[in-house]
């Protein structure tokens, strides 16, 4: 029997862009230890055209874009280059290997490539490319992406969301599209919980994402106003001196961009992981958190309220005296970060890339 050829269309791909690349590396990763299965992967690179052997299975393309700036932030340059080198990489690739299916992380532009190029796709709806996901694109998906991506949805073989929220959102803009859901997973191997941990003194707080307005840490800051709280910050992005400014006299630390085994290891010694986020998909930086077993607090938006479940609290979005009277509440009561840390850990082993591999190649066997 004949490997079935899968395309994958993907701007983001570490070190570029942030979960949807992440996801697309786990998402390699299990795939790689499936026989019967060929993938290529068109994205970007940072500075060169180079083709990758991911896997025996498994070939990276990395299309030279010219890429510049910051390499979490795709620029509408950056998309149209990606757009346009993509399509015309792929027609080539679609002549010499006969793809059998083709997989679009993101609505627009990879489904929109996809769909142009006329073999059968699924797409991965990641978040911000659901119309009215991100506020600054109101104008664009009011006029141009809403009927765009109801086109794109509409001639999918399949259209998946990563979350229950964002499943609703989209069906916002499409009431009648049938739309599937495969969470997004987390490597629980790699993220596991710290062996004989003992809390820290002060209470530490942990928080993973793009230094943005979209993940709120504008409003988490001044929350911890006149709280015995350490509160550590990895990433970087566009508000990183605005947050610094706001974080002067407090307790705050800026640890820019970490490799995962740094990562992991600053996750397994933090006590509490809070993300504010004003929108948020299915968020990676949660379940990695919950896989070292911390207590999450996190907004009502998206995906990330799906997760908790007994193992950490909810927030309003943009709500200082939210956010400063549920970490009132582990102070008085140190108890609740054990506890709702060992919730944590068992929902994110419910929840391994192996699983989601799975559920995607369950797609792929019944449309290719």
């Amino acid at each position: 029997m004949s490997p079935k050829k899968i395309l994958v269309l993907n701007y983001e791909f570490p070190p570029l862009g942030g979960g949807a690349g992440n996801a697309t590396f786990y998402l390699l990763k299990e795939f790689s230890k499936i026989k019967n299965i060929e993938i290529d992967l068109v994205t970007s690179s940072t500075n060169e055209f180079k083709i990758k052997q991911f896997a025996p299975n498994i070939k990276i393309h990395f299309l030279d874009i010219g890429k510049g700036g910051n390499l979490h932030y795709q620029s509408n340059k950056d998309l149209l280059n990606y757009s346009w080198k993509a399509y015309w990489y792929s027609k080539g690739l679609i002549k010499e290997k006969q793809f059998n299916l083709c997989h679009a992380f993101f609505g627009i532009p990879c489904g929109y490539i996809a769909m142009k190029l006329k073999i059968p796709y699924i797409v991965s709806l990641r978040g911000s490319d659901v119309p009215f996901y991100n506020k600054r694109f109101y104008w664009l998906d009011k006029f141009i992406f809403k009927n765009l991506s109801r086109k794109i949805w509409k001639k999918s073989k399949a259209t998946i969301t990563n979350s229950q929220g964002l499943k609703e959102l989209a069906l916002e803009s499409s009431p009648n599209q049938k739309i599937e859901m495969i969470f997004n997973g987390v490597d629980v191997e790699e993220f596991k919980p710290l062996k004989n941990k003992k809390q820290n003194k002060q209470l530490t707080l942990i928080s993973t994402g793009r230094l943005i307005e979209r993940k709120g840490y504008q409003y988490l800051i001044p929350a911890i106003k006149n709280l015995n709280v350490k509160l550590q910050l990895i990433g970087d992005g566009n508000l990183t001196d605005e947050l610094k400014d706001l974080s002067k006299g407090l307790d705050v630390e800026f640890l820019g961009k970490k490799n995962h085994k740094d990562l992991i290891k600053d996750l397994q010694k933090a006590d509490i992981f809070i993300l504010p986020s004003l929108n948020e998909g299915m968020s990676n930086s949660i379940l990695e958190a919950m896989a070292c077993e911390l207590p999450i607090i996190t907004t009502d938006t998206g995906g990330s309220k799906e997760l908790i479940k007994g193992n950490g609290f909810i927030v309003e979005k943009e709500s200082i005296d939210d956010l400063k009277k549920v970490l009132k509440k582990y102070q008085k009561d140190k108890t609740l970060i054990k506890k709702q840390g060992e919730i944590s850990r068992k929902i994110a082993e419910k929840m391994s890339w192996k699983n989601v591999a799975g559920a995607y190649r369950g797609v792929y066997d019944e449309l290719a």
